[in-house]
């Protein structure tokens, strides 16, 4: 590789480091192309940049970014990036689904808006619910009380009628 080649290479990290919200790191070392075909796959269904890169070019482009740390102590073997703008989730939950099925693909950690995740904290990451499913929670506390008051209002008009009804029935009566 020319010394050309490897800086569009830098270039083309730090690019990816600027637009992501998340970054993480995976050791793919017995993962066969069939499967690290699937799992691309489901990277860009997600909407998630997966590459490989040299560790010394991918250390480099880190370099020029504060927060990270952590990069040179991961980056070490064989190693994946998947990067993703607002859909942070994804990547852990897809690379938990493929460690579970075969023990290879391993998360050797990530950032969350610049805060570093060990390997450890996978499942944690993977648990984490999604922003549809955040927001659909929202609107759900948002809706309960909304519908509380329709309810309360529609109580109180029917208790109306009702009051009505029954004192029209008494001037019948009379």
């Amino acid at each position: 590789m020319t010394r050309e080649e490897k800086n569009v290479q830098i270039a083309e990290i730090k690019g990816l480091i600027e637009e992501s919200t998340g970054i993480f790191f995976v050791d793919y070392n017995g993962v066969d192309v069939e499967n690290i075909s699937n799992i691309r796959r489901e990277f860009k269904k997600e909407g998630v940049t997966y590459k490989v890169f040299k560790n010394t070019l991918a250390v480099k482009a880190f370099e020029n970014f504060d927060g990270f740390d952590e990069v040179k102590d991961v980056l070490q073997g064989m190693t994946g990036f998947a990067f993703t703008g607002e859909n942070y989730v994804a990547p852990p939950k897809i690379i938990k689904k493929h460690f579970d099925a075969d023990g290879k693909f391993s998360f050797k950690g990530g950032y969350i808006e610049s805060q570093f995740f060990p390997a450890d904290q996978l499942d944690a990451l993977s648990k984490l619910p999604t922003k549809e499913e955040v927001m659909a929670s929202i609107v759900g506390s948002i809706a309960a009380p909304a519908s509380g008051i329709v309810g309360a209002i529609s109580a109180v008009a029917r208790d109306i009628v009702s009051c009505v009804d029954q004192i029209a029935k008494q001037k019948e009566a009379a």
